[in-house]
């Protein structure tokens, strides 16, 4: 921190030779390698149940990453010697912890490394504990210099799994260890927010209930299950996307302005939009099942037709939400959320819309009517800020437009990094901006746990379009309409 740069050190991952290592992992490392911010002298040791050797698990990553142009086979290969180790923990017996920490321990030796630990659980959420009471029981939760421990999501399946969860990890590691982390919060459009509102005066005197009449938050996917179907089961949308990805954005959309820019100040506001959530009631939930359909002209199966789901499954695919945060700021101001697979289009924004005028002349015919003044916030995949206004058509009679101010990062910036190489990086500095707290994450659960314990019906809707019907009823009934279509 402090404008330093990260510190040598052993880069551990659970889960090594699993799907989120090769997809998403290995390719940030590499970059990071090869773009000059890995940390000169550290080193990766892959761990995973299946026997391997060092070789065999440098070829799994060399084929890994050869699959993406991006990657020259010279320069992966190079790396991958460099950087890449593996152990095999067959079990999760002290035994094994005892044999991963001798060749950690040996690894460090003989590479001059000071004993500085990142431990990343890429691992399925029933693994989390065991895993983490195995490095506590073996002493690795505290070396000769710092260590960290990387939580994947999901964190937790309710709030008393997560309660359960927090006080396993809090017995080993203090919370400044313990990094649980959400790849939204790397993007840069979702770090921007705080920068979008606090740093520009005019925005953040209209962010309230004063002007602000609706704020929509929207994360559609049109992709399906995707061959996930025996994880999805056992999550569905509500888990899967609302308790994580779509409450981050919430809370960084609603918050406060912290006192300082330190990690607590921030979080401290997260957690408070958080607690002012007024308790859901059956009424403001609607969830739906995609059923056969099309996307982009091309049909589709259904999610029960899917390989690996229940004939008569009752997983969630889609979910809205209409939410009300009791405090100064937002008192009366409707949040509607809702997240799907196999929608029209893949989009994560948010759209603010702006009250009408208290008296105005452009209601009075329809050639006349002006629409609501709207801020969305482009999350992905085209990065950026809109701003829809109405004008005047050019002409001798009076007629309404509807017009938007665009900014696109890639206009501006080019390409932007992926979410995982910002955290990772932050992860190496021991910043824990943009992670969750314990709290938060108990405070994201028991806000959906009820939902969880009694859900409302399951409503169908077809492939390639927005969700149930009830979806629009569910914020027409308070006067509003989604802006996505």
């Amino acid at each position: 921190m402090d404008g330093a740069g990260p510190e040598p050190h052993l880069f551990v991952v659970f889960g090594a030779t699993g799907d989120l290592m090769q997809r998403k992992l290995l390719p940030v490392l590499h970059r990071l390698g090869t773009g000059g911010r890995w940390p000169a002298g550290s080193l990766v040791l892959g761990v995973a149940r299946r026997p391997m050797d060092d070789a065999a698990f440098r070829a799994m990553a060399v084929g890994s990453l050869g699959s993406d142009p991006s990657h020259p086979p010279a320069s992966a290969r190079a790396f991958c010697d460099a950087t890449l180790y593996y152990q095999s923990v067959p079990d999760e017996t002290a035994a094994s912890f005892a044999q991963l920490r001798a060749r950690i321990e040996r690894l460090e030796r003989e590479h001059g490394l000071r004993g500085n630990r990142i431990f990343y659980l890429a691992l399925p959420l029933e693994a989390f504990g065991p895993t983490l009471t195995g490095l506590g029981d073996a002493g690795l939760h505290a070396g000769p210099g710092w260590t960290r421990v990387v939580v994947e999501k999901p964190f937790g399946r309710d709030l008393a799994s997560a309660e359960a969860l927090n006080r396993i990890a809090l017995r080993y590691f203090d919370e400044k260890q313990i990094f649980r982390i959400d790849h939204y919060l790397g993007k840069e459009t979702v770090q921007n927010l705080m920068v979008f509102r606090f740093a520009n005066m005019f925005i953040e005197s209209l962010w309230n209930r004063e002007r602000i009449d609706a704020v929509e938050i929207t994360v559609a996917e049109s992709l399906g299950v995707e061959g996930r179907a025996p994880y999805y089961e056992a999550s569905g949308a509500l888990r899967d996307m609302v308790q994580n990805h779509v409450t981050q954005i919430l809370t960084l959309v609603a918050m406060e302005p912290p006192a300082t820019r330190d990690e607590d100040s921030i979080r401290n506001e997260k957690v408070k939009v958080l607690q002012s959530v007024v308790p859901l009631a059956g009424d403001d939930v609607v969830r739906g099942q995609y059923a056969a359909g099309a996307i982009a002209g091309s049909p589709v199966r259904g999610y029960r037709e899917e390989p690996g789901v229940a004939p008569g499954s009752s997983t969630e695919t889609f979910v809205a939400l209409r939410l009300r945060i009791a405090n100064w700021r937002w008192q009366g101001v409707p949040f509607y959320v809702r997240t799907g697979k196999r929608m029209p289009a893949k989009s994560t924004r948010v759209v603010l819309t702006f009250k009408a005028p208290p008296v105005t002349f452009f209601q009075t015919a329809q050639e006349y009517r002006a629409n609501p003044d709207r801020i969305s916030i482009l999350i992905q995949p085209d990065e950026g800020f809109e701003l829809a206004f109405e004008v005047k058509v050019p002409g001798r009679e009076l007629r309404v437009q509807t017009h938007r101010m665009k900014f696109h990062y890639a206009d501006v910036f080019g390409e932007l990094p992926d979410g995982y190489e910002t955290l990772l990086i932050d992860v190496m500095l021991g910043d824990s901006t943009l992670f969750v707290r314990a709290d938060e994450v108990e405070a994201s659960w028991r806000l959906y746990d009820p939902i969880l314990r009694n859900p409302p019906p399951l409503l169908p809707y077809p492939a390639g379009s927005w969700g149930p019907d009830a979806a629009q009823a569910l914020i027409a009934a308070w006067g509003h309409r989604w802006f996505l279509e």
